[in-house]
C-alpha cells in the first residue's frame, strides 16, 4: 500500500486562504463602500502621481478597483492585480461600467508578481497591505518590477509608533478581521522601503474616524465579536482612550474611534 504525504500549509499561505475568504465575501460592498471609494488619501494619490499618457500602472491589491479606476483616464495602460478572483471580478465590473477600456486584471500574489524587471512607471497600493505576511517581499517586488525613476505609491492604515498603542491597534483590527496581519509603524515603512533600495519623496498623514457599527458592519463582524469589540475599546486604559478619540453616547455605548493612515511616495533612482 502507498501512502500518499499531503503537502502541509505555510503559515503564509493560511493567511492568505483566509484573505481570500474575507474578501470574497460580498466583493460589491468594497466598490461601493464610500471608505474605498472616495476619501482624501484617494484624492491626494491621483494629484501626486504625476501619470501621463504614456505610462503603464500596476495597482496592486486593487480590491475594489478604485485607485485604477481614478488612473485610468490618465495612464496608457493599467494593470489591476488582485489575489481574490470574486474581488477582481467586482473590480472589473465597476471599471468597465465606467467606461475604460484601458485596463487589464490579473489574479495574482502580492509578493510573487508574474511581472518582468523594470516593467510599470508607476506601482500602486492603497489600504491592502495591513494583508500582507510578508511585506518586505511585497516592497522588493515593487521595485524589481518599477523602471527606473519609477515611483511606489503607498497608502495603508499604520500603528502608532508606541508599542503599548501598536500592539492595542492591531489586536481591535484582528478581532474584527481575521485577514489581517499588521499595520505597521510609519517608522517601518520608511525603513524597508530605503532598504530595498526606493528613496523617500513625500510622506502624508491622514486621519481615519470610523463609526463603530458600520465599521463592524463592513467587515461583516458578528454580533459576539462586535460586543467583545465595544467592551475591549471601551475598557482600555485613559492613554489609550484618549490616543485614539474614543467617543460613546449619553448611555454609555462606542459610538466612534480614530486611527490613522499614511501616504508614502518614494522614487527607484535611475
Amino acid at each position: 500500500m502507498v501512502y500518499k504525504t499531503r503537502r502541509r500549509h505555510t503559515m503564509n499561505e493560511f493567511i492568505k486562504e483566509s484573505v481570500q475568504k474575507q474578501f470574497s465575501k460580498n466583493p460589491e460592498n468594497y466598490v461601493k463602500n464610500a471608505w474605498h471609494a472616495k476619501g482624501d488619501d484617494l484624492a491626494f494619490l491621483v494629484a501626486s502621481s504625476e501619470v501621463e499618457g504614456s505610462m503603464t500602472v500596476l495597482d496592486i491589491a486593487t480590491g475594489g478597483g478604485h485607485v485604477a479606476n481614478a488612473l485610468a483616464p490618465l495612464a496608457a495602460q493599467v494593470t489591476a492585480y488582485d489575489l481574490t478572483r470574486d474581488m477582481l471580478q467586482a473590480a472589473e465590473n465597476f471599471i468597465r461600467g465606467n467606461g475604460h477600456d484601458n485596463v487589464v486584471f490579473t489574479e495574482g500574489d502580492a509578493e510573487q508578481l508574474p511581472f518582468a524587471d523594470e516593467t510599470f512607471d508607476r506601482v500602486t497600493c492603497r489600504i491592502a497591505a495591513h494583508h500582507f505576511p510578508d511585506v518586505p517581499k511585497f516592497v522588493s517586488e515593487a521595485f524589481r518590477v518599477l523602471k527606473p525613476g519609477g515611483k511606489l505609491l503607498l497608502i495603508d492604515n499604520v500603528a502608532p509608533e508606541a508599542d503599548e498603542l501598536d500592539i492595542f491597534y492591531n489586536d481591535v483590527e484582528k478581532l474584527r478581521d481575521p485577514s489581517h496581519v499588521r499595520a505597521w509603524k510609519k517608522s517601518e515603512w520608511i525603513r524597508v522601503l530605503e532598504l530595498s533600495g526606493l528613496r523617500i519623496e513625500l510622506v502624508k498623514r491622514f486621519r481615519k474616524a470610523f463609526q463603530f457599527q458600520s465599521w463592524c458592519q463592513r467587515g461583516g463582524v458578528s454580533p459576539e465579536d462586535t460586543a467583545l469589540l465595544e467592551t475591549k475599546l471601551l475598557q482600555t486604559s485613559p492613554d489609550v482612550y484618549r490616543f485614539f478619540s474614543i467617543e460613546t453616547d449619553e448611555s454609555g455605548s462606542l459610538v466612534s474611534f480614530a486611527g490613522e493612515s499614511v501616504y508614502i511616495q518614494a522614487v527607484k533612482l535611475p
